[in-house]
C-alpha cells in the first residue's frame, strides 16, 4: 500500500481520506482532537451521509492523531486540505495553515510528494516552489459539495492536477483508483491554470446564481410569476434546467471567498463581470431585507442558518447579511437552527423549541422550504420557487 497523509479534517480532508483509505494506508492530521477522535472512532466529523456510512461499514486503513510527525513520518503522498479564509485586509486568501503543513511536511517526510486540495490564490504554487525550493508540490483542485463531498469524490465530474509529472499522474489515478465512477475527464495542467480553474469555475457558479436571483427579484418586485419565467428560460439547451432556483444570496465556504480572490487577481486586469458577481450577492440580500423591513415586523424568526439540506455548515450564509439589515433597523430577530449550541448568535436569541419559535415570530425567513413550516405557511418568506437545492 502506498502511505498517505491527509492534512485537515473539514469536508475536503475528510472525504479524501476516506476515498483514499478504501485502498491505500491513510493517516489524517488535524490540530482539533475532537476530529480526531471521530474518525478513529469510526464516526464522521461532518455531517455528510455517504462519509458516515462508508466509516461505519467500509474496511478503511484509516487512523487520525494530532501529531504531524505521526501523520507524516515515511508519507509516500501529503494530502493538505486546510482551511483558506478570504483576508480582507490583505486582499487575498490567508494560506499560513497551507504554508505551515508544506513546512513540516518538508522536514518530517523529505521524500514525500505535496498535494494542495485547499483553494489558493492563482500563482501560489509557483510561489511556495520558490519559497522552499521544494519542487515536488502540486495543486489539484477540488469540486465538491458541502454534505456531498464524499459522493462528489467517489463520482467525480473531472480530475484535475495541476502538473505533468509522473507523481501527478499517480495520484491521479489513487483518485480514479477509490471512484465507483471512474471513467471522468481527467486533465493535467500548469499549476497556475489549476488554480485559476478552481476560481473560475466556482465564480461562474456564482455568477448563475446570481443571474436567477436577480431574476427573481425583478419578478418578485413586478409582481411576475417567478417559477415560469426560471421554467421558460432553462428549456433553453444552452442554459438548462438546473442550477436555478433562487435563494437569499450565494453563500457558504466556498464562493463568497472565492469569488473575491478572483476580483483581487484581476487587479491588472480590464474587468466588469467579475466585480458585478461580487456586487450582486449584497445587492440580493438588499432587496430581501428591504421587503421583509417594509412590512413593519415586530419579530423576524429565521428558519435555519445552514443555507442548504445535508450539511451543519453556516459559515458566510446569506441570510447572515440579511439578518444584519434586517437588525440594524431596530427589528428584533430570533433563530432556530439545530446545529447551533448555543443560546445566542450575534446576539439574536436562538429559539430551539419549534413551536415557541414560529409563535413568536411575525414574519418567517426560509431559504428552503420544509414540511416543518406547512403549518405556518402564512407568515413564512421564501424563495425557494423550484423546491430544491
Amino acid at each position: 500500500m502506498i502511505r498517505i497523509a491527509v492534512a485537515g479534517l473539514g469536508y475536503v480532508g475528510t472525504s479524501i481520506a476516506i476515498l483514499l483509505a478504501q485502498r491505500q494506508s491513510v493517516v489524517a492530521f488535524d490540530t482539533n482532537p475532537a476530529r480526531v477522535a471521530a474518525i478513529n472512532a469510526r464516526r464522521s466529523p461532518i455531517v455528510d451521509a455517504d462519509c458516515s456510512r462508508f466509516l461505519a461499514e467500509k474496511p478503511l486503513t484509516l487512523s487520525a492523531t494530532t501529531d504531524p510527525a505521526q501523520a507524516f513520518q515515511g508519507a509516500d503522498y501529503v494530502v493538505i486540505a486546510t482551511p483558506t479564509n478570504y483576508d480582507p485586509e490583505t486582499n487575498r486568501f490567508d494560506t499560513s495553515s497551507v504554508d505551515l503543513v508544506i513546512d513540516q511536511a518538508k522536514a518530517i517526510a523529505p521524500g514525500a510528494v505535496i498535494i494542495v486540495k485547499s483553494t489558493v490564490p492563482v500563482g501560489y504554487t509557483q510561489a511556495a516552489r520558490a519559497r522552499t525550493g521544494f519542487a515536488d508540490l502540486i495543486f489539484s483542485p477540488e469540486f465538491l459539495r458541502e454534505g456531498r463531498a464524499l459522493h462528489d469524490n467517489l463520482h467525480p465530474s473531472r480530475i484535475i492536477v495541476g502538473d505533468q509529472s509522473d507523481a501527478a499522474r499517480r495520484f491521479a489515478e489513487l483518485l480514479r483508483d477509490g471512484a465507483l465512477s471512474p471513467d471522468c475527464p481527467v486533465l493535467f495542467t500548469g499549476s497556475t491554470e489549476a488554480e485559476a480553474i478552481k476560481l473560475f469555475s466556482n465564480t461562474y457558479l456564482a455568477l448563475r446564481v446570481s443571474f436567477f436571483n436577480e431574476l427573481d427579484s425583478y419578478a418578485m418586485i413586478k409582481g411576475l410569476d417567478s417559477g415560469e419565467i426560471i421554467r421558460g428560460v432553462g428549456l433553453d439547451p444552452r442554459i438548462g434546467d438546473h442550477y436555478n432556483n433562487p435563494s437569499f444570496g450565494y453563500g457558504g465556504y466556498c464562493l463568497p471567498k472565492d469569488t473575491k480572490q478572483l476580483l483581487a487577481n484581476y487587479d491588472s486586469v480590464p474587468q466588469n463581470l467579475i466585480s458585478a458577481i461580487v456586487s450582486a450577492n449584497s445587492t440580493r440580500k438588499d432587496t430581501i431585507a428591504r421587503w421583509v423591513i417594509d412590512r413593519n415586523p415586530r419579530v423576524v424568526g429565521v428558519y435555519r442558518l445552514v443555507m442548504k439540506s445535508g450539511s451543519d455548515n453556516f459559515r458566510f450564509s446569506a441570510i447572515q447579511g440579511v439578518m444584519k439589515r434586517i437588525k440594524a433597523k431596530g427589528i428584533e430577530v430570533i433563530i432556530h437552527e439545530p446545529e447551533l449550541n448555543a443560546p445566542d448568535f450575534f446576539r439574536s436569541p436562538v429559539v430551539q423549541d419549534l413551536p415557541e419559535f414560529k409563535a413568536r415570530a411575525d414574519i418567517i425567513l426560509a431559504n428552503r422550504l420544509t414540511p416543518e413550516l406547512d403549518d405556518v405557511r402564512h407568515k413564512v418568506f421564501s424563495r425557494d420557487i423550484l423546491g430544491r437545492d
